[in-house]
């Protein structure tokens, strides 16, 4: 057996996100967010779940943390939901919203445990939906407000914060598909809504420049990597159509200062037509201390005349693992992302901020969750991480996704991507999976066995 040891300093985390694990959707003074909208709209989430009660998080955060040590973990990425600490995304702050968060990072730091804040994860206020949320350049300003009462309330104690959790996704599903809060399907406003966002980046990351706070500031991607599925010129093309509309759609602004190229043709006209207004790249390309990378999956793709997306097809080799979300099992993708990025666009401190795999786990006759397949998962993707840190990438910690089974978001309650199991028919009943035991192994010895 191969023993495979990290970096002294290497941090094993975890993650969750506000909506998703929180419950008391409505106590304490919180306003409605667009999730708690979308969820309470019939049709949207799968079963008609909601996260008005999730893991009830909110009352049993100490109970939580209490597994987070057990577990042996060195940092938990939380993110704050917006709509707790300013109901109307503006205005009256609610102090009942900052005491929450106040204790449960105090209790982190009694564990031992240091907590790394997302400011955004997908929950935005629902008062500024209804001005146009995203959509509406207003909102950048509400955001750098609200980050900065974040970092004047809690800038003392949390060293580690990120902007934006997957901004793709917020434009993407939120504002192109519509599968995401709050349901739109418009292409241009998709584009106007990832530009704001980043714009709003930027600016976060120059009031926490100015406030002088001790402690580093990033922003979280979901990323791939992109694969053609033949040689032929036309399948390599769509690949590169796919890393243009995942990857250089946020890593170009951030790190270059433009949007790619390719990007700009495939939307022709409506790319023109976004509000992008001069200095926006600058305040965009913000000198930040690290990149969050948040990996599950390839793409492996060929082109197809008739996809509508930008006639790009995905493939699924037929001979792959697959999870239970249908995501393809391929951890050497893990490897070639974190070499691209490294060697194209940073060499800042890269964090795996999110990795981790749903399956169909149940409770055994002997009351435990046995989830082999997640630890086989997970110990593929250690192992090529360890790899780019001998090979120079400065890949400094690594959270997995997620701390417990959760609500995920469209899908409800029907996918697990825990490593402590949530029965959700019994009182949410917390159970360690094997995974939990296993990556308490790995973290007590910062050492991976293969």
């Amino acid at each position: 057996m191969n023993k495979l040891i990290f970096p002294k300093d290497f941090i094993w985390g975890s993650a969750t996100a506000s909506y998703q694990v929180e419950g008391a959707f409505d106590e304490d003074a919180k306003g409605e967010s667009i999730w708690d909208r979308f969820s309470h709209t019939p049709g949207k989430v799968e079963n008609g779940d909601t996260g008005d009660v999730a893991c009830d998080h909110y009352h049993r955060y100490k109970e939580d943390i209490a597994l987070m040590k057990e577990i042996g973990i060195d940092s938990y990425r939380l993110s704050i939901s917006w709509s707790r600490i300013l109901p109307e995304g503006k205005g009256e702050i609610n102090q009942q919203g900052l005491d929450f968060y106040r204790n449960l990072i105090d209790e982190l730091l009694k564990a031992g445990i240091k907590p790394a804040i997302t400011i955004y994860h997908w929950d935005l206020p629902q008062a500024l939906q209804d001005e146009g949320g995203w959509a509406n350049r207003q909102t950048v300003k509400y955001f750098v407000d609200y980050a900065e009462i974040l970092f004047n309330e809690f800038g003392d104690v949390v060293s580690q914060w990120i902007t934006h959790n997957e901004p793709y996704v917020v434009a993407v599903h939120g504002h192109l598909t519509g599968s995401h809060a709050p349901g739109i399907k418009d292409p241009k406003v998709a584009m106007q809504v990832a530009h704001n966002i980043l714009l709003s980046h930027g600016l976060t990351v120059k009031k926490y420049r100015e406030l002088e706070l001790d402690g580093e500031i990033g922003i979280t991607l979901n990323l791939t990597s992109s694969y053609p599925n033949s040689n032929s010129q036309e399948d390599n093309e769509a690949a590169k159509r796919m890393e243009a509309c995942i990857n250089g759609w946020f890593l170009e602004p951030l790190f270059k200062g433009k949007y790619p190229e390719k990007l700009i043709e495939l939307y022709g006209a409506k790319f023109n037509q976004l509000d992008i207004r001069a200095g926006d790249m600058d305040i965009i390309k913000e000198e930040i201390d690290f990149l969050g990378i948040n990996y599950y999956s390839r793409s492996l793709v060929r082109h197809n005349e008739d996809s509508d997306f930008f006639k790009i097809e995905g493939v699924k080799p037929e001979d792959s693992k697959y999870t239970a979300m249908d995501w393809e099992i391929y951890p050497d993708g893990l490897y070639d992302l974190l070499i691209k990025v490294n060697r194209e666009y940073t060499q800042k401190p890269l964090y795996i901020t999110e990795n981790g795999a749903a399956f169909d786990d149940e409770i055994s006759e002997d009351g435990r969750v046995h989830d082999q397949e997640r630890i086989n998962y997970l110990k593929s993707h250690f192992q090529r991480a360890y790899k780019t840190i001998k090979e120079g990438v400065p890949l400094k910690g690594y959270y997995v996704w997620s701390l417990m089974d959760n609500f995920e978001w469209a899908y409800g309650y029907d996918k697990r991507f825990g490593i402590i199991y949530i029965d959700y028919n019994k009182d949410r009943k917390r159970i360690l999976k094997d995974s939990a035991y296993w990556y308490q192994n790995v973290i007590a010895n910062n050492t991976l066995d293969i």
